[in-house]
C-alpha cells in the first residue's frame, strides 16, 4: 500500500522488553517491536549458547577442518578452499556481492521485522555469530537504525540473500540506512546512533544472510494486517445485512453444527453477537425465503478464509523460531550443510494466505453490488440522493471490481515457479518472498474493497433512516466509519476517505 503514514515508527515512552530467545517469539510481540512500543533484548542464557556456537567454529578452524561457507566459496564455488588469511575478506565479499536487491525499499515495518527475526534466529545458538555482531543488530533495532532494503531480488532459497545482505552490510558500515527520517550511508547512520561497525570473521557474513527472514517478516506483518481485514470483513457483512434486511437464520448454530468446520461457527457466532439487538435483521420466510450466496454463505466463505489464516499462523510461528542457516553448528560440535534456508514451507503458506485474503474481497465486492444495484437492493440506484443527476456510489463499485480483479492475478501461486541459480547447484527455489509481497498487496487491496462495502452499507442505512434500528455493536462501528467518510448528501470525491478507511482497517484493533 503506497500510503503508510499511519504505520510509521512511533516510540513514545518505550518500556516493554521483548526477549529474543529463539523459541518464544510470536506475531504479537513482533508487532510491538515493529511499531516501536517495545525494545528487544537477548537473554544471558541465550548469549551463552551464542558464545558456545562461536567457539565451535573457531575450534574447527584451529583443527584445520574445511567447512562450507567458512573457509570455502559459496554455492557452486563450494569446492574452492579459501586461504586462512582471506577468511575475513570472504565474508565481506559475500555481503558486497549479494547486496543486489532492486525496486522500491521495503516499508520500515517490514525491515524492522526482518531485523527482529534474524536476531531471534541467531540467538538460538546454531549460527556461529560473534556475540558483538548479534548485539549490534539488537542495538540497531532499539535505536532505530533501519537499513534501506530493496523489495525485489530474492528467489526464496539459499536464504533471502539479497534483502538480508542489505541489512547485514550496514553492520559493517556500508550500504544505506534511515536514521531519524534521513537516508544516510550505513557508517554515518551507525555513528549518529552512537554505534560502531563490526569486523566480520569466519562464518559471520553467511550467518547474517542465510535465512528466510525477508519472506517471514513480510508474512508476519501481513498476517497481523490480514487478521484486521478479516474482522472488518465480518463487520462489513453485518452492516450490509442490516442495510438489506438479511436473513439471520442461515447463521443458526445448530444448522452449522452439521458441517462442523470450527471457523464457520466462529464467523457466525461473531456476527450473531454483533447483530444482537438489531431490528433490521429478518428470519427465514419473513420477507423472503433466501438471501443470495454473498450473504447466506458468509460463514462458509469467510470461515474458509479464516482456515487459511490459521494455517499460515501455525507455519509462521514455527518459522520465526527456527534456525534457517547453512551450515548448522550442532551442539555436538558437528557442522552440517543442509537445506533449512529453503523457503518452501513459507512460500506455500503465503500463497494460501493470498487466496484466503482475496476471497474476503471477492465476496465483499459482490455484497457491494447488491447494495448499489437497485434491481437487487430495492434502494435508490447506486445509493444516490438524486439518481440521474447524481451517480452516487456507482463507480466506487467499479473500483472494488478493479481491485478484486487485480487480486486474482496476484493470487496465482508464486511457489509453483522455480528458476535454477548458482550454475544449477541451487536447482529448485521457492519464490516465497515474491509470494509474501503479493500477499501483502492483496491484503491491502482487500482492505480497500471492504472499506468500499462499509461506505456503501453506511450510505444505504442513511437513505433508509435506519440508524436507530441497528444493533449496538454495528451502530458503534458505523459511527467510526462515518467519522472518516460521512454519508453522501450529493456527489463528492471520496477517494481519500476510502484510502483512509482502508488504513484504519489495517491498523485498528477495535474489533479484536
Amino acid at each position: 500500500m503506497k500510503n503508510e503514514k499511519t504505520i510509521e515508527l512511533e516510540r513514545p515512552g518505550v518500556t516493554t522488553l521483548v526477549e529474543l530467545d529463539g523459541n518464544t517469539l510470536d506475531r504479537h510481540k513482533i508487532e510491538q517491536v515493529v511499531y516501536g512500543t517495545a525494545k528487544v533484548v537477548v537473554p544471558e542464557t541465550d548469549l551463552i549458547r551464542v558464545r558456545a556456537s562461536r567457539e565451535r567454529i573457531e575450534k574447527q578452524l584451529r583443527d584445520g577442518k574445511v567447512i562450507y561457507g567458512v573457509n570455502t566459496g559459496f554455492g557452486k564455488l563450494s569446492d574452492i578452499e579459501i586461504d586462512k588469511e582471506d577468511i575475513a575478506k570472504l565474508q565481506l565479499n559475500l555481503l558486497r556481492a549479494d547486496a543486489v536487491g532492486v525496486g522500491d525499499p521495503l516499508p520500515k515495518a517490514v525491515v524492522r521485522a526482518m531485523m527482529v527475526l534474524r536476531a531471534n534466529a541467531l540467538a538460538k545458538g546454531f549460527s556461529g555469530i560473534k556475540e558483538g555482531t548479534l548485539q549490534l543488530l539488537v542495538e540497531m533495532i532499539n535505536k532505530g537504525v533501519h537499513p534501506v532494503v530493496p523489495c525485489k531480488g530474492s528467489v526464496g532459497a539459499s536464504g533471502d540473500l539479497a534483502p538480508l545482505s542489505h541489512i547485514a552490510i550496514v553492520l559493517i558500515g556500508e550500504g544505506k540506512a534511515e536514521y531519524e527520517g534521513e537516508i544516510l550511508s550505513g557508517g554515518e547512520a551507525l555513528k549518529r546512533a552512537g554505534l560502531t561497525p563490526v569486523s566480520l570473521e569466519a562464518k559471520e557474513g553467511l550467518a547474517l544472510i542465510n535465512g528466510t527472514q525477508a519472506m517471514s517478516a513480510v508474512g508476519v506483518v501481513s498476517l497481523n494486517e490480514a487478521e484486521r481485514v478479516g474482522l472488518a470483513a465480518d463487520m462489513a457483512a453485518c452492516l450490509t445485512m442490516e442495510a438489506l434486511q438479511g436473513i439471520i437464520s442461515a447463521f443458526d448454530s445448530e444448522l452449522l453444527a452439521v458441517r462442523p468446520h470450527p471457523e464457520l461457527e466462529f464467523v457466525a457466532s461473531r456476527m450473531r453477537g454483533w447483530l444482537e439487538g438489531s431490528k433490521r435483521i429478518t428470519h427465514q420466510g419473513e420477507i423472503r425465503m433466501q438471501d443470495a450466496y454473498s450473504i447466506r454463505c458468509i460463514p462458509q466463505v469467510h470461515g474458509a478464509s479464516w482456515q487459511a489464516f490459521n494455517y499460515v499462523e501455525d507455519r509462521l510461528k514455527i518459522e520465526i523460531n527456527s534456525a534457517t542457516d547453512n551450515p548448522i553448528i550442532l551442539e555436538s560440535g558437528e557442522i552440517i550443510s543442509g537445506g533449512h534456508f529453503h523457503g518452501q514451507p513459507i512460500a506455500l503458506a503465503m500463497d494460501f494466505l493470498k487466496v484466503g485474503a482475496a476471497e474476503w474481497a471477492n465476496i465483499s465486492e459482490r455484497r457491494t453490488e447488491r447494495l448499489v444495484n437497485p434491481q437487487l437492493s430495492g434502494l435508490s440506484p447506486f445509493l444516490a440522493v438524486d439518481p440521474g443527476l447524481e451517480c452516487g456510489l456507482m463507480v466506487a463499485q467499479y473500483a472494488a471490481a478493479a481491485l478484486v480483479s487485480e487480486n486474482k492475478v496476484l493470487a496465482h501461486p508464486a511457489s509453483v515457479d522455480s528458476i535454477p541459480t548458482s550454475a544449477n547447484q541451487e536447482d529448485h527455489v521457492s519464490m516465497g518472498t515474491i509470494g509474501s509481497r503479493q500477499a501483502r498487496e492483496i491484503i491491502h487491496n482487500s482492505a480497500r474493497v471492504i472499506a468500499i462495502e462499509l461506505i456503501c452499507a453506511s450510505q444505504a442505512i442513511y437513505l433508509e433512516k435506519a440508524e436507530n434500528q441497528l444493533a449496538p455493536a454495528t451502530r458503534d462501528y458505523l459511527e467510526k466509519v462515518r467519522k472518516i467518510c460521512p454519508p453522501l448528501e450529493g456527489d463528492r470525491a471520496i477517494s481519500d476517505q476510502m484510502e483512509e478507511l482502508a488504513q484504519y482497517i489495517l491498523r485498528s484493533d477495535d474489533l479484536k
